[in-house]
């Protein structure tokens, strides 16, 4: 059997079914390209609807908890004084920075020998609590007209599943909680607070 000689004719054809094959695979990596440039673009407008959703959730969240520290505050008396801690002053949105550190207390529940930090969440998790308590231990060095007092902490929330509020007590925090139409401190009447 012998193999004959392509012809010109035939070298000529394999180059241009080369050259269509080549042109086609060009034709799809342009159509390639074109799409992912579409998918890019997609991609930077849902990041940039998350990041809006995001942050409106964020100021809801904020909004929320303004609304919770609302209903607290004038609550606050009653809820104490039913545990035995005489209120003198209630003050909203105490914040302090000393030496390179910062605090800021939703609540400041005072009289002549206690101080309760009060934490507003519209939901409370046990990161929330860790972060309070952290603040409770700074609170007497940043804020040293409270440096003779007793402090106390409490927590409230509009959403306060029960293993965490069990966590808040356990850390020694008063729980203020919503029952019906108005506001409780869940823990048992016995409860003795941590003092820092």
């Amino acid at each position: 059997m012998s193999l004959s000689q392509p012809t010109l004719a035939d070298v000529w054809k394999l180059f241009q079914e080369t050259d269509r094959r080549f042109q086609e695979t060009d034709r799809k990596m342009q159509e390639t390209d074109r799409k992912m440039q579409e998918t890019d673009r997609k991609m930077q407008e849902t990041d940039r609807k998350i990041k809006q959703v995001t942050e409106s959730i964020g100021r809801l969240g904020n909004k929320l908890g303004d609304f919770v520290e609302e209903m607290v505050r004038p609550a606050a008396v009653r809820l104490f004084q039913e545990r035995g801690i005489d209120v003198h002053e209630v003050h909203q949105n105490v914040s302090a920075q000393r030496d390179g550190a910062g605090i800021e207390i939703d609540l400041l529940v005072v009289n002549d020998t206690d101080v309760i930090a009060v934490e507003c969440k519209s939901t409370l998790s046990v990161d929330d609590i860790d972060e309070h308590v952290k603040r409770l231990e700074k609170l007497k060095r940043l804020l040293p007209a409270y440096a003779n007092k007793r402090v106390m902490g409490a927590v409230t929330a509009m959403v306060l599943p029960d293993n965490v509020a069990h966590y808040a007590y356990r850390q020694g925090l008063y729980v203020i909680a919503q029952t019906g139409d108005h506001l409780i401190i869940r823990n048992v009447q016995h409860f003795i607070p941590a003092i820092w």
